[in-house]
């Protein structure tokens, strides 16, 4: 069975190779033993945390075949960011040069360094190995961040944010990110994604131009990438963009691929999603449904079908799930259809 919960130390190992698996431009999972490290226990400390709003915590979840033991993915959440490190974005406007007196009208777009969504809760570090992108697993993965934040309100923003990776190749090279490094910067774009991939973000604001930028004086290479996301990652927007997810004008630093944002109350899964008391039994559906129990640090999910009686605000599970849930008869889960 596969079962999503929350990471722990003796994941480690599949962190590491997940992390080199992901590749450049994946800038929560640097190939660094010490921060992986480090973000595996600021999870744990952050399941096992008593939260009344939402903070510094950080969340990640993997995804296990239990068959095997082995971890095929990961998925996390942080609950607030940019109130301990800043967190950057350009914001895509426009500057009007207008003259009454010649006729003449010109709009210009323009990149702004901005904080603009510091304290919101963002969703990240999703990835799932080849071998398990099948049966719904990664809607699975996507969603069930959903269901957590559902459960647990009070942990998270009342928006939520997700970064898209934009445009790079193979060796790591951004079209958006060489006008920067050749104008501002004198470091690649591996280099810069794997500082702050490791929290050294103070060159950002020592480096980065201060006034907005005329996008019409970028190469027209750098251009075009803006606002574009990596054809990997076009699955990925197009379930949040279901989900209610939109772009605002924001875009990363350094790849130029866009964020989207949606209120986390009507996040479809989080509005879709009820709590049912648990009756294990004889399943008469083949309705698939994401499942999740109500615990934090104990936090599991499945995907299986249930028997729901709504009416009865029941769900009747097979013994197999509330053994993968750790729920016994008469406990709540909370589900949404996949």
């Amino acid at each position: 069975m596969i079962i999503i919960r929350p990471i722990q130390a003796s994941d480690y190992d599949s962190l590491h190779r997940i992390a080199i698996e992901s590749g450049h431009g994946f800038t929560s999972l640097p190939v660094n033993e010490g921060l992986l490290r480090q973000r595996i226990a600021h999870s744990e400390d952050s399941f096992n945390k008593d939260v009344s709003s939402p903070g510094s915590e950080g969340y990640l979840f993997v995804m296990e075949d239990t068959e095997t033991g082995s971890v095929v993915g990961t998925s996390g959440i942080e609950a607030a960011v940019g109130l301990e490190d800043a967190f950057y974005h350009y914001h895509l406007g426009k500057v009007v040069h207008n003259s009454r007196e010649l006729g003449i009208y010109n709009t210009v777009e323009t990149l702004s360094l901005c904080n603009d969504y510091t304290g919101t809760s963002e969703i990240c570090t999703l990835f799932l190995g080849e071998s398990h992108r099948k049966n719904k697993n990664g809607r699975f993965l996507s969603r069930c961040r959903f269901l957590f934040m559902a459960e647990h309100q009070e942990r998270f923003a009342e928006t939520v944010i997700a970064e898209m990776r934009g445009i790079s190749d193979e060796e790591g090279s951004s079209p958006f990110w060489n006008w920067l490094e050749e104008h501002f910067f004198s470091m690649d774009f591996p280099t810069a994604d794997y500082l702050t991939g490791i929290g050294k973000k103070v060159f950002i604001a020592e480096l980065m131009p201060k006034h907005p930028i005329y996008v019409s004086l970028l190469s027209k290479d750098a251009q075009k990438v803006i606002n574009e996301v990596h054809p990997k990652t076009l699955p990925a927007l197009r379930l949040l963009e279901a989900e209610g997810f939109a772009r605002r004008g924001y875009v990363d630093i350094f790849d130029g691929g866009p964020t989207v944002e949606a209120q986390t109350a009507l996040v479809k899964t989080v509005r879709n999603s009820e709590k049912y008391q648990v009756i294990i039994g004889d399943i008469d559906s083949n309705d698939n449904f994401i499942i999740c129990n109500t615990k934090v640090s104990g936090f599991r999910a499945v995907q299986a079908p249930v028997s729901v009686r709504t009416t009865a605000e029941q769900v009747v599970i097979s013994t197999e799930v509330a053994d993968a849930l750790q729920v016994k008869e008469g406990d709540f889960v909370r589900l949404v259809q996949n």
